[in-house]
């Protein structure tokens, strides 16, 4: 059984950065397309990033040119370089894993593995 876990998550000041972790067990990272979102208080979650089994990357308006996602793949493990950071960036993050067309990139509801998050907070 597939298993996604991150870490990474934590208190930052305002301007400053953090990289989030998304680790796999049971399976590669290499076989999935991996996904950040992250949730605010009473909203649904909004896609962050991506990066597909080709290594290409994509990233919502927000967050372009501040958040980097990448992968190593020998490691299964994606990573959410995160710099800039603001406090309408404090949510909690998750990482998910699937084989979305790119279309539909930016659906949560096509990933069908999911970590169980991570909080980021960004305040002075």
């Amino acid at each position: 059984q597939v298993q996604l876990v991150e870490s990474g998550g934590g208190l930052v000041q305002p301007g400053g950065s953090l990289r989030l972790v998304c680790s796999a067990s049971g399976d590669s990272l290499r076989n999935y397309g991996v996904a950040w979102f992250r949730q605010f208080p009473g909203k649904e979650r909004e896609f962050v990033g991506a990066t597909r089994q080709t290594g290409t990357t994509h990233y919502s308006d927000s967050v372009k040119g501040r958040f980097t996602v990448s992968r190593d793949n020998a490691k299964s493990t994606v990573y959410l370089q995160m710099s800039t950071l603001k406090p309408d960036d404090t949510a909690i993050y998750f990482c998910a894993a699937g084989h979305p067309i790119l279309s539909a990139l930016r659906d949560p509801q096509m990933y069908r593995l999911w970590g169980q998050g991570t909080q980021v907070t960004v305040s002075s």
